[in-house]
């Protein structure tokens, strides 16, 4: 299925009922004039303590991601993604692999989290994701993590795989913010959300920087997990509903992101992924100038070399068709390495 705004219109009311029990829309205007991250502004509003309840309460009877397990993670049971109501976390670190807004001088402070909603194949980060490795850790040390990593001088806390902690990440905010937190919270995602979830963010989270990995649910169930035949829908909704809540993205004068929408999508082998179909819905439904990152760095990582088609290295034209169709497509605002990545390509071949 393939969601668009007119799809969208029967979520329009759940939006009215979330604004007219207090939960502001954003103002990307506001961010920055005033320089402070969303959750701030929350607070001062009086209701980021509401909010942090509402999504604290979803581990009774889980639904946080499209799974909707339904299973009570206080009692200690876990869901498809393995996680208990305990939050388990790998790393906290600056990182300068993300994209250049986001690591700027210093890093973006990524806080890896243990565990996914997701079990794809090829995953590069498996031993994290499917093996779940890492610590067990309370809501204050996370807080913790997030005070250092703004002591360190990073630009961002850059939460990774946080759909299945929501509640534990809302938490650690909350203590956080009264020990001086003011660095903007990036959402990096996989994209399987609930939108219904992802409406409970606005006002708490500053910049979206989800994956759309499939434009086909027969491939998602087939590289992702057989229940996730519902990726591309569930995705392409969620990303409509971050951008509703924070535009663009938007940069101080350093280039450093300060708020918006930033949107990964990985070109592999033999297409896969849909990536013609990704940047016509993309041009289709966002602004022609929505941050894009057409990533080539496709590897054989994990079990990928169990199934023919992705059992090998991206052809260089591959990724260079991947950058025709965007532009085709009209969409104009590309990743830095990205377009680096092209220009070496292209070059190479002209040779």
């Amino acid at each position: 299925m393939t969601v668009n705004r007119r799809n969208l219109l029967k979520g329009a009311a759940s939006a009215a009922v979330a604004a007219s029990a207090g939960f502001p829309l954003s103002s990307a205007a506001a961010a920055v004039r005033d320089g402070r991250p969303a959750y701030r502004r929350l607070a001062e509003a009086g209701l980021l303590d509401e909010r942090i309840e509402t999504i604290a309460a979803q581990y009774d009877e889980c639904r946080l991601c499209p799974h909707e397990c339904g299973v009570d993670r206080n009692g200690r049971d876990t869901g498809l993604c393995g996680a208990s109501a305990r939050v388990r976390v790998f790393s906290h670190t600056p990182h300068f692999g993300e994209e250049i807004p986001l690591v700027g001088r210093r890093g973006s402070g990524t806080i890896f989290f243990s565990h996914c909603n997701l079990r794809c194949v090829f995953c590069q980060n498996w031993p994290i994701a499917h093996a779940g490795r890492g610590r067990l850790i309370s809501d204050r040390e996370l807080a913790d993590m997030m005070i250092d990593l703004q002591r360190r001088g990073c630009h961002n806390i850059n939460l990774v795989t946080p759909t299945h902690v929501l509640p534990n990440i809302v938490r650690a905010v909350g203590l956080a913010m009264r020990r001086g937190l003011r660095l903007p919270l990036v959402y990096n995602t996989s994209g399987y959300e609930r939108v219904e979830m992802i409406r409970l963010l606005d006002g708490i989270v500053d910049i979206y920087l989800p994956d759309l990995k499939f434009m086909d649910g027969a491939q998602s169930e087939r590289f992702a997990m057989e229940r996730a035949g519902d990726y591309p829908a569930m995705a392409q909704a969620s990303i409509l509903e971050m951008h509703r809540q924070v535009g663009n993205l938007v940069t101080d004068d350093r280039g450093i992101a300060l708020r918006g929408l930033m949107i990964r999508h990985l070109v592999m082998p033999n297409r896969v992924a849909g990536t013609r179909e990704f940047v016509a819905w993309v041009a289709e439904n966002l602004p022609r100038d929505t941050y894009l990152n057409i990533m080539p760095q496709w590897r054989v990582e994990h079990r990928a070399f169990e199934y023919e088609d992705i059992a090998r290295g991206l052809y260089v034209s591959e990724f260079l068709e991947a950058m025709d169709w965007a532009r085709e497509a009209g969409l104009t605002h590309f990743d830095e390495r990205a377009l680096a990545a092209e220009e070496v390509y292209r070059r190479r071949l002209a040779s």
